[in-house]
């Protein structure tokens, strides 16, 4: 995605400050750079405030060494501008990156990143990491550029309250998409003034939309429904990509989801973790683990009911097939830069950051799921937040979105199609055949 020109600017502020500062050479061979993304918000510095943990922890175990913490305080897209162009020189290049997993691809492609195969095949931590977690952090050439520090995972949040007064039960489980779209029909008819069932799409909503909307969909429709991993090809033509845009017609056009004037709004979520949710105004919202973290006092929205008032369901598959529900995750690794001199000193930081006391910390904290196994099992984890342990259970079956170069492009144009679909500007069939010929602009037909 290209820059804008304030995301440059503040680039290039970043870089003269790391420039002013002595830049790659900043603390001579015995300190480790670590950089990673600051949150907007001022009154939230989970990350900070942990690093500062670690960093005490690293300085103590190795006498004479040093951790310099490099926050870039920025919003998600920014971050990765800044810090991609931080990584191009000797002179800026940081030695540790928090790196997110769908950047990875593209990262290692532009010469940026280092793999960690030789450091991982005599670190003992390796073998509690989860299979899916381990293959988020691989290359397209098999070779694993970080280590995970968490991810997350998607399913249905729904309100008790609401489905006892529509006559549903409070241990629902939907088992295929016609039960979801049933339950929805159920509370629009017998709860008027209520949204039945929140699906993320369009573009206003961006990433959000495809893979806590469209991709949960999709990905229940059959095996490789996104890209074919075995012949490197992505699927245009596929029955389930139509599949999947039919239920979101279906969603709007049944006037079952919110107003697509809300729908639509870059904001949306904003409102449906702030407003809709507490108030009572949405029965199913279809979405991520994190949101109890926002209800918490020390949340952007406190509500101390929520743990009672809402319930948690797996998405199911299109029509029940095994495994029987469906995930999406996405993630971050710790990974260390290609052009760092100190990758060994770098790797002794990143191992401090994921040993198991810290892994841990990090995952209560920050609210993450846990993709190692022993942090997984460990009851301060377990008892850290409402639904944790559901929302860990999904890991096991979830699915990554296929972290190559042009996926951010692939991602606006599936954004379209829902978009088109959910204002009724196209048809099912029109806006997957737009969405296929962008495919192939996009990928040369690969």
């Amino acid at each position: 995605m290209r820059p804008t020109a304030p995301a440059l600017l503040a680039t290039a502020l970043v870089l003269a400050s790391l420039s002013a500062c002595g830049g790659g050479s900043d603390g001579g061979p015995d300190t480790v750079r670590i950089a990673y993304q600051r949150s907007t918000d001022n009154k939230f510095r989970i990350m900070d405030d942990y690093l500062a943990t670690v960093k005490k922890e690293f300085e103590r175990d190795h006498p004479g060494k040093k951790l310099k913490l490099i926050p870039i305080q920025a919003a998600e897209n920014d971050y990765y501008t800044k810090l991609q162009q931080m990584m191009r020189s000797p002179r800026t290049a940081p030695d540790v990156v928090r790196e997110d997993t769908f950047l990875i691809n593209s990262d290692i492609k532009s010469g940026y990143l280092r793999p960690l195969d030789d450091k991982l095949a005599s670190w003992p931590e390796w073998r509690h990491y989860l299979p899916t977690a381990r293959a988020a952090a691989r290359g397209e050439d098999g070779k694993t550029y970080g280590v995970p520090d968490g991810t997350d995972t998607r399913g249905l949040w729904f309100n008790k309250e609401i489905f006892a007064r529509a006559g549903l039960p409070a241990d629902w489980h939907p088992r295929d998409w016609q039960q979801v779209l049933d339950a929805a029909r159920t509370v629009k008819a017998k709860v008027p003034g209520v949204i039945p069932l929140n699906v993320y799409t369009g573009k206003g909503p961006g990433e959000a939309a495809v893979i806590q909307g469209f991709e949960m969909l999709l990905y229940g429709t059959g095996p490789d429904p996104l890209y074919r991993p075995a012949d490197k090809k992505w699927v245009t033509g596929g029955q389930g990509f139509k599949d999947a845009l039919a239920f979101v017609r279906t969603v709007y056009g049944e006037k079952l989801g919110p107003d697509p004037s809300d729908a639509l709004d870059p904001n949306v979520s904003t409102r449906v973790i702030n407003d809709w949710l507490p108030a009572g105004k949405l029965a199913i919202d279809l979405d991520g683990s994190w949101l109890g973290q926002s209800w918490l006092p020390t949340g952007s929205k406190p509500w101390p009911r929520w743990s009672t008032v809402l319930g948690q369901a797996a998405f199911p598959t299109q029509h029940g097939a095994a495994p029987g529900r469906v995930s999406l995750s996405g993630g971050w690794t710790w990974s260390i830069t290609a052009k760092s001199a100190r990758s060994e000193l770098a790797w002794q930081a990143i191992a401090t950051l994921q040993n198991r006391a810290n892994a841990l910390e990090w995952c209560v904290r920050d609210a993450q799921i846990a993709v190692r196994d022993d942090v997984a099992a460990d009851r301060r984890y377990l008892g850290s937040m409402p639904a944790v342990a559901f929302f860990t259970g999904l890991v096991k079956d979830t699915h990554y979105r296929p972290a190559l170069p042009v996926y951010p492009q692939i991602s606006s144009a599936i954004g379209e199609a829902m978009e088109s679909v959910t204002t009724g500007d196209a048809t099912v069939d029109q806006a997957a055949h737009h969405y296929d010929q962008q495919v192939r602009a996009i990928t040369g037909g690969q």
